[in-house]
């Protein structure tokens, strides 16, 4: 009987988590995934052979603790020019649950969702750098536990026809608790890639994504 009122006591607060964050930014799902998509928080473009720090971990951790905006708030200006930067299809959320019981909502370990993009390049003769980074935050689930929770990301650069020009593995891990079951993340990488003679830079693409493949996802 203790662990059954545990587990929904859990239940109750993992709803109301999103209960809250309904109320924030407009849905505990896709919907509440779109602030900042194809913005950047710096919006600059140069010839410069090397990146500028503009883009950070800290002010981007800083804009998903505080994303209280309407669905589709702008972080920031467009970096005209750039490479765009996107969420992938479907990858904006992970949901990760016990084994063996992918789909059913009382058996939810954590969620992740990324809420916040930017990026910024340095454009060279053939060849573009893209300083991009991302961050959100993670949900302790019913059946979750507490500690520090990684998420797989997949990263993967695409031409004007959508082919891939190259792509990459990384993760994000957030810290999580039973008191305090939301849990942020952020994190800042480079891309560089070859441009074609008679292409021009905007129309290649950043996608950033949620691996759907990781263990326990539904």
């Amino acid at each position: 009987m203790g662990q059954a009122a545990t587990s929904a006591a859990r239940v109750g607060a993992f709803v109301c988590v999103c209960g809250v964050l309904t109320l924030l930014t407009s849905g505990c799902g896709i919907s509440s995934i779109t602030s900042g998509l194809g913005s950047s928080v710096f919006g600059s473009s140069s010839s410069q052979s090397s990146p500028s720090p503009g883009v950070s971990e800290e002010q981007l951790l800083s804009a998903a603790k505080t994303d209280v905006g309407s669905v589709g708030t702008p972080v920031g200006e467009v970096a005209h020019g750039c490479p765009r930067l996107s969420i992938s299809p479907h990858g904006g959320h992970l949901t990760i649950y016990e084994d063996g019981r992918a789909g059913d909502g009382l058996a939810i370990m954590h969620r992740g969702e990324i809420t916040k993009t930017a990026r910024e390049c340095q454009i060279e003769p053939g060849r573009v750098t893209v300083r991009y980074g991302f961050s959100g935050r993670v949900l302790l689930g019913p059946r979750g536990h507490a500690g520090n929770v990684k998420l797989p990301i997949n990263v993967t650069v695409t031409d004007a026809k959508r082919a891939k020009v190259t792509s990459d593995v990384v993760s994000v891990d957030a810290a999580v608790a039973v008191d305090n079951p939301i849990g942020y993340f952020s994190t800042v990488r480079t891309v560089t890639f070859e441009i074609p003679e008679g292409t021009r830079p905007g129309e290649f693409e950043v996608f950033v994504g949620f691996d759907q493949g990781a263990q326990g996802a539904g």
